[in-house]
């Protein structure tokens, strides 16, 4: 379930309320569902009560118990709590996360894209002696198209330039000078520094790229060890449910941290076209890249030594496909190449 659906479920709650004369508002047009800023949250949450509460006539308490209970009989949904003042935090349960990886493996590079802008019409543009300027708008009319407005704009075309003063001699790329411009706020000036070519974990432009080969570089180790992400299953087979088990009913926090960022890249492409900020972008796949190195060192996805490929390590590699796959479309709609080797 992405934050998408889990939108559209929310809404369906708030009009069945409604249809039961259980609350007297007019349902809204959109409610928001995001990630919280703490863990320990749920997955998601949303503050759908405290927006009807006052045309209702009720407190944010009485709107979030009267969605809640509603909510909580959702398809996916595991587990719905009431914090104060009266936001709903949201558990996903197993199955939900497991059709979020297989919708991520089945459209690929197309994962993410949807139709939010398509009734919205958006177009960037910039002063054509702004650089950043023209670069951002070539960006944020990608991220729109991709959320379903209407074409516009043409690509930008960025030649090498040397660091800033008192570096190493170098020469910056086009996807190094692309990340410099587009990562910070529009609010900060750009670094253009040598650092962006350092091949440590220091540079986020390396650590989400080498993330991205590491998930390649794992399915290949997979084909090789006779881990199949897709086996036909076997009914006669138990399936135990151990942590980190992406499938399964049990979810290690590292696990449940991934699934949610790529749950949430749909909903981070359409905000950051709304609001003109690819920099968002850029910030999701570096926490999504962060979310996978832990992922990967607290749930290894593949057998080591004498142990025998299972279907929790087939699980494990459907997951970072699914990573790899998110990690790669982020960097093709900043226009920065996804190498598979690095």
């Amino acid at each position: 379930m992405t934050p998408a659906e889990l939108s559209r479920a929310v809404m369906t709650t708030v009009r069945r309320a409604v249809a039961a004369d259980e609350l007297r508002v007019d349902v809204p047009e959109r409610i928001v569902v995001q990630r919280p800023p703490r863990p320990g949250c749920g997955d998601y949450a949303t503050n759908v009560a405290l927006q009807l509460a006052k045309a209702a006539g009720r407190t944010p308490q009485e709107v979030a118990r009267i969605l809640g209970r509603r909510l909580a009989e959702e398809p996916g949904i595991a587990q719905v709590e009431i914090a104060e003042p009266g936001f709903l935090n949201i558990t996903l349960d197993a199955r939900a996360y497991g059709d979020v990886v297989r919708q991520v493996r089945a459209q690929r590079e197309r994962y993410g894209y949807g139709d939010g802008l398509a009734d919205e019409p958006l177009t960037a543009t910039a002063d054509p002696g702004d650089p950043r300027g023209l670069l951002v708008a070539e960006v944020v009319n990608r991220l729109a198209r991709a959320a379903g407005a209407p074409p516009a704009a043409t690509p930008v075309t960025l030649a090498p330039a040397a660091p800033a003063a008192h570096t190493p001699p170098a020469v910056l790329g086009p996807d190094e000078i692309r990340w410099a411009l587009l990562r910070p706020p529009a609010e900060d000036p750009p670094r253009l520094t040598a650092d962006l070519l350092v091949q440590r974990e220091t540079n986020p432009l390396f650590r989400v790229r080498y993330a991205h080969a590491r998930t390649r570089a794992l399915l290949r180790n997979a084909r090789d060890l006779g881990v199949d992400p897709d086996p036909v299953p076997d009914p006669l087979r138990p399936a135990g449910p151990p942590p980190c088990t992406a499938d399964g009913a049990t979810h290690h926090p590292a696990e449940t941290d991934l699934l949610g960022l790529i749950a949430d890249f749909p909903r981070v492409i359409e905000t950051a076209a709304r609001r003109r900020a690819p920099d968002r972008v850029a910030r999701h796949m570096e926490r999504l890249a962060d979310a996978f190195l832990r992922f990967h060192d607290e749930c290894r996805p593949l057998p080591k030594g004498d142990e025998k490929p299972s279907p929790v390590h087939a699980a494990r590699i459907r997951l970072t496909d699914a990573t790899g796959i998110v990690l790669a479309d982020g960097l093709r709609l900043l226009g920065i190449t996804a190498p598979d080797h690095l």
